[in-house]
Order: C-alpha cells, then sequence, then structure tokens
C-alpha cells in the first residue's frame, strides 16, 4: 500500500486504537481524534508517532474548522475510519428519549458530520475512501439494544447511499459491520439505563448478564480486525459492507433466511396492492 494519510475518530480505544497502531505502524500518516486531554495523554503514551486533535463528534459547528486544520498541517487526508460510537443498552420501555438522543447524536449525526466535512474534499481530489463502523446490529436487532441498533440501522442506510453518491468521483464507501470483539464496547464503555419494570426480569436479566460476562472474552481480535481494514483500504473494488467475525456471519445469514421465509409466505399480499 502507498502512503496514505488517515483521519481516525475515537482513536484512543476499541477498534480506533487498533486501526491506528496498524496504520501507523506501516508508516502512514495517522491522525486520531480524541475527546479530553487525559485521553489525549494516554494515546501518545501509547502510539507515539499518531498525531491526536481534541475533537467531540457531537460538536458539529466545529468538524469543518478541525478537518481543515489537519489538512493543513499534515496533508490531504485519503482515508476516513469514522470509528467513533458506544453501545446503550436498556429496555426501550424503561430508556428515555433523552439517551437515544445522545446515541443517535453520536453514533449516527456524529459519523455524519465528519464525513460531510471530507465528502468535498474527496470529490474535488477524485479519490478518498470511508469506512463507517457500523456493526450486526446494523444488519440484526436483539432484546435490550433498541437505540443501538436503530443507530447503526440508520447508519448502515446513509453509508449505502454515500457511495452511489461518491462512486463517479473515484471516491470508495464501505461499513465495517464487526460482530462481537474483544474491545470496551460491552464494558466500561456502555451506557446502561437502570432497571425499572419487573415484567421484563425474565427476557432481559440473562441477556444484560450473559454480556457482561463475556466482556472482553469476546472471539474477535481487534488487531486482526485492523488488519482487515489495511487490505480493504488497498481494495480497488471494496463491498459496500464488510461482516466481520463469525457470530456476524452466522446472525446476519440467519436473518437474511427468514426474511426470504416472511417475504414468500407474504408474497400474495404484497402484489395484491397492486392497482
Amino acid at each position: 500500500m502507498s502512503h496514505k494519510t488517515f483521519f481516525i475518530t475515537g482513536a484512543n480505544s476499541g477498534f480506533g486504537l487498533a486501526i491506528a497502531s496498524a496504520a501507523s505502524n506501516q508508516g502512514h500518516t495517522v491522525v486520531g481524534t480524541v475527546r479530553s486531554e487525559a485521553s489525549r495523554t494516554s494515546l501518545a503514551e501509547r502510539l507515539p508517532a499518531v498525531h491526536s486533535v481534541l475533537c467531540d463528534v457531537t460538536e458539529f459547528d466545529r468538524i469543518p474548522d478541525v478537518v481543515d486544520q489537519v489538512e493543513n498541517d499534515h496533508g490531504p487526508v485519503h482515508v476516513l475510519i469514522n470509528n467513533a460510537g458506544y453501545g446503550h443498552e436498556g429496555i426501550l420501555e424503561e430508556s428515555s428519549l433523552e439517551e437515544m438522543r445522545r446515541q443517535f447524536d453520536v453514533n449516527v449525526f456524529g459519523a455524519v458530520a465528519v464525513a460531510k466535512a471530507f465528502l468535498p474534499r474527496f470529490r474535488e481530489r477524485r479519490r478518498g475512501f470511508i469506512v463507517n463502523v457500523t456493526s450486526m446490529g446494523g444488519m440484526i436487532t436483539m432484546p435490550g439494544i433498541a437505540y443501538y441498533c436503530g443507530s447503526k440501522f440508520a447508519l448502515q442506510g446513509i453509508s449505502e447511499v454515500m457511495r452511489s453518491e461518491m462512486a463517479p468521483f473515484g471516491v470508495h464507501v464501505s461499513a465495517l459491520c464487526p460482530g462481537s470483539f474483544r474491545t470496551d464496547w460491552a464494558g466500561r464503555s456502555m451506557i446502561r439505563t437502570e432497571r425499572s419494570i419487573a415484567d421484563y426480569d425474565t427476557l432481559f436479566d440473562p441477556i444484560r448478564r450473559t454480556r457482561q460476562e463475556k466482556s472482553g472474552k469476546q472471539l474477535g481480535d481487534p488487531e486482526k480486525l485492523a488488519s482487515v481494514v489495511l487490505n480493504l483500504i488497498d481494495s480497488d473494488n471494496p463491498p459496500p459492507q464488510l461482516l466481520l467475525g463469525s457470530d456476524a456471519l452466522q446472525h446476519v445469514s440467519d436473518r437474511i433466511d427468514r426474511l426470504k421465509q416472511e417475504i414468500e409466505a407474504w408474497k400474495s399480499v404484497t402484489i395484491s396492492t397492486d392497482g
């Protein structure tokens, strides 16, 4: 792979840190966003070659200026890794709309705001690569993560439209759809709504308990994901979405099979509405 400049949101942990490390080790220029001076110090200690910039992706009005300064300091960015995000866990009836708003501000509006800051630059240069980190939760659903799945479904759809709109200009857009990986997603990074309705105990308490017990022990290896991402960026024909992890493959394949069965079962009703 020729030398590239990466802009990675949420570069101080999880997938962002793994991709920043892999790209930096291969000699690429990496600029990573962090949300605090403490995170900036931590990133500098772990990855001294990575350039950090303070940027909360929900500060939408600041993002164009941040991107402008980054390109002034480090030259044109070739790859955007839209990684910043977090998981919210909570039964829908128990979870506030404010929690939903925050989830969508970070996972959807933040990602779109960062992408929009780069779209005109990539379009004018007739090159660029955008990787929007979604989730298998952008293609399937599970009880207790309605807000998270909703945000990832939204970003998944936006990514596909972004891909079709940018393709004529030589700009690639792919959605990365990981399954369960050994990151802090289900640990300290997850926001959990307190339980309040006993009717949901039987359904949800075992799910929450299992997720907490498995945190840090998941099958997925973030370093292997980072390696895949670097190979993906070097592809001339990247996929619209890329599932990562055997659990993602199984869950999404099962959902596609069920969807096909549902479509067939209701086919006569579906076509009955034609005029």
